[in-house]
């Protein structure tokens, strides 16, 4: 005899009301919560929260920099400019944060996304 634990819920996702709430979403409006989910976590991983360097990471700050580096190169021609230009802002913003958090920064070019946006200087 078989007995199902108390708290294991029997109801399963409605997948379908899922898919018309996503259905329902713009792509510039999923674009631009990917990219500030990627910058909000790039802020993160260069500690430049309020805990510092509590969780700082730059080799975890590098990819998502290069990924939404990447995100914006392959989406900016799809959001209108009011979208992309805060967006770059941030991006070069987070790049210049890695330079100077850097202990051996990289050589113009070489930094984190910038084999998409072009050299950053500090």
């Amino acid at each position: 005899m078989s007995e199902t634990p108390q708290n294991e819920s029997t109801e399963s996702p409605d997948f379908a009301a899922m898919t018309r709430d996503i259905a329902e979403v713009p792509a510039v409006e999923v674009i631009v919560t990917v990219a500030v989910n990627l910058m909000s976590a790039a802020a993160v991983k260069l500690g430049l929260t309020e805990e510092g360097d509590e969780h700082k990471d730059l080799d975890e700050a590098r990819k998502l920099i290069t990924a939404l580096a990447g995100l914006l190169d392959a989406g900016v021609t799809e959001i209108s400019s009011f979208h992309a230009a805060p967006l770059r802002d941030g991006l070069k913003s987070l790049q210049l944060a890695f330079r100077e958090a850097s202990l051996v920064p990289d050589e113009p070019g070489q930094g984190p996304g910038e084999k998409y946006t072009g050299p950053v200087y500090g």
